[in-house]
């Protein structure tokens, strides 16, 4: 049973990547209301992993990070979006980005549980990048509200994706899938860096 699942994680793994030809997300092809907001982050592998890898982890961290991380994500991300809507300046964003998945998935794969409050603070540094990349492509005629609920809401949703895998941890196979998920998604940090 454990080689069948971890075989289709495998599968799912790659399917997901082949799908990406370009694995970054800002590529401003959502830019109006609602539905467009919930699409942009699902649009590309970068943020898909990133928001996943936010539920995953908090999963492996516990109480009460399990349900800090993922509600203080879209917070921060929501003012990275006004930051970047506004016009500031942000250095590295896609870099940023690219390491939100690097670094996620190894916290993830080493199984590392660091304090709430270094917690936190990643989090919440990856969350003011990934927000700001939202922020900067929103076009002035579009209506801030309706597109930031809608990519909050979507975000939301990526981590709610991850808690439920990492609902795994319970067994042991369970962790060893989920520690394979975070080097897979490692990984993908990886080549998001070397593009």
């Amino acid at each position: 049973m454990f080689q069948a699942m971890s075989r289709r994680v495998g599968v799912a793994a790659l399917v997901l990547v082949s799908l990406h030809a370009v694995a970054f997300a800002h590529v401003g092809l959502h830019p109006q209301g609602i539905g467009d907001g919930i699409a942009h982050p699902l649009s590309g592998l970068d943020h898909v992993l990133a928001m996943v890898a936010v539920g995953l982890w908090a999963s492996q961290l516990g109480r009460p990070a399990c349900w800090l991380l993922p509600l203080a994500f879209p917070g921060v991300m929501a003012l990275g979006a006004a930051l970047g809507f506004a016009g500031w300046a942000l250095p590295w964003t896609e870099i940023g980005i690219a390491m939100s998945v690097l670094v996620l998935g190894l916290a993830i794969a080493f199984a590392r549980r660091p304090s709430l409050a270094v917690s936190l603070t990643l989090i919440a540094m990856f969350a003011l990048v990934h927000g700001y990349a939202h922020g900067t492509e929103l076009p002035a005629s579009a209506s801030p509200l309706a597109y930031g609920f809608g990519f909050v809401a979507a975000t939301l949703a990526l981590h709610a994706v991850g808690l439920a895998l990492g609902g795994l941890c319970v067994w042991a196979a369970g962790r060893v899938v989920m520690r394979g998920a975070g080097t897979a998604i490692a990984v993908a940090g990886i080549a998001l860096l070397a593009t």
